[in-house]
């Protein structure tokens, strides 16, 4: 198992503790896989992720078992008769980053390290801290001043170290990798470390599964750093590598329109995405004005026949209290998926009778 640079291919074994290419490209990663048998994950009384362990770096007997808190199986939720949310809040710290994050501490372990930075908007900072905390691995956790005051405190509360940044969240993601260059330190982070998509590609898995073996026609997805949108489009890949799907499904991102630095590339036609001035929004958890992965994000979604759009601040509110009216309590952020849904219809009305999955990434408690 080995990171591999997209641009120069240069490899890197993981105890390099590399997070980037001397060249400057960006890392993915490359081991050998194995196609998941639907027929015994189907009948696996491990209700957790790890019942994909066939497509993930790890062996059964392996470090993880001793970080896992049974983390994935998230119950799908039918909104409509073609609709249905993921909840991905039953995950143990609230949000779908658990997935993610017990992936890449347990390869932190497993490389014998004792301490790791982070740079979040809060959930992947909180993912980060509890399963950091269940490791015995110290973690430094930077968040932007403005993070909500509750998902500081669920970080605090597992034992990490918290650095408020003032401005951007560019600038908290700066002030994190400033720290690991002067400290030599495990960078765990969600959009540099593809370790990290590993376990967030588990989320089409068990869709696929829920839905007896068969895809929905679209997936939409919210972006900001793009850590649920590629963790998905591998998984469409591996599984149409192994004969299981004929097509991949759509992917329908959707971005706020305040903080919406891919819509814009991806409407002028663009390969690459250019940084935009970011207005303050509610959907605190997709404010990225400048996305690391903005050139794979835009691949994947023109690789499904996908699309990407904005929605307003107040679509997101109104959104967040149609959901909680159907017993579904969402943070914000949340909830700009579903008014994302709500906005495709308009400009799609045939998406009405097709299947489609959404993610409720994270608890409405988070929010405050």
């Amino acid at each position: 198992m080995n990171y591999i640079c997209i641009d120069c291919r240069s490899r890197y074994s993981l105890d390099s503790n590399k997070w980037k290419c001397k060249c400057g490209g960006l890392l993915n990663l490359e081991y050998e896989k194995k196609a998941v048998d639907f027929a015994k994950t189907s009948l696996s009384r491990n209700h957790s992720l790890w019942k994909y362990i066939d497509v993930l770096p790890f062996e059964m007997e392996d470090v993880w078992q001793e970080i896992t808190l049974g983390e994935g199986d998230t119950p799908l939720i039918k909104i409509s008769e073609n609709l249905f949310a993921k909840a991905e809040y039953y995950m143990p710290t609230l949000s779908f980053k658990d997935r993610g994050a017990v992936l890449l501490i347990s390869i932190a372990k497993k490389l014998g390290i004792n301490r790791v930075i982070a740079d979040s908007s809060g959930n992947a900072g909180t993912a980060i801290a509890a399963y950091g905390a269940r490791a015995g691995i110290q973690c430094d956790i930077f968040v932007p001043e403005s993070t909500s005051s509750k998902k500081i405190k669920q970080i605090e509360a597992h034992g990490a170290v918290i650095h408020k940044v003032p401005g951007t969240r560019e600038d908290t993601a700066m002030a994190a990798i400033a720290m690991v260059e002067n400290t030599h330190s495990f960078y765990a982070s969600h959009i540099y470390n593809p370790i990290f998509w590993e376990g967030t590609k588990t989320y089409v898995y068990e869709v696929f599964e829920q839905l007896n073996g068969k895809m929905p026609d679209v997936f939409i997805v919210p972006v900001g750093n793009g850590t649920l949108l590629m963790g998905a489009y591998i998984a469409f890949q591996e599984l149409m590598e192994n004969g299981q799907i004929k097509r991949m499904p759509k992917i329908l991102a959707v971005q706020a329109e305040n903080c919406a630095p891919i819509v814009h590339s991806f409407t002028k036609g663009r390969n690459t995405v250019e940084p935009v001035k970011s207005f303050e929004t509610l959907a605190e958890g997709i404010a990225i004005a400048v996305p690391a992965r903005g050139t794979e994000i835009l691949q994947a979604i023109r690789a499904t026949d996908g699309d990407i759009i904005g929605v307003t601040e107040e679509s997101i509110i109104q959104a967040r209290k149609e959901l909680a009216l159907k017993g579904i309590y969402v943070e914000i952020t949340s909830a700009a998926n579903y008014a994302g849904y709500l906005k495709y219809v308009e400009k799609y009305p045939g998406l009405k009778n097709q299947q489609i999955v959404f993610p409720l990434c994270g608890a409405g408690l988070k929010s405050n």
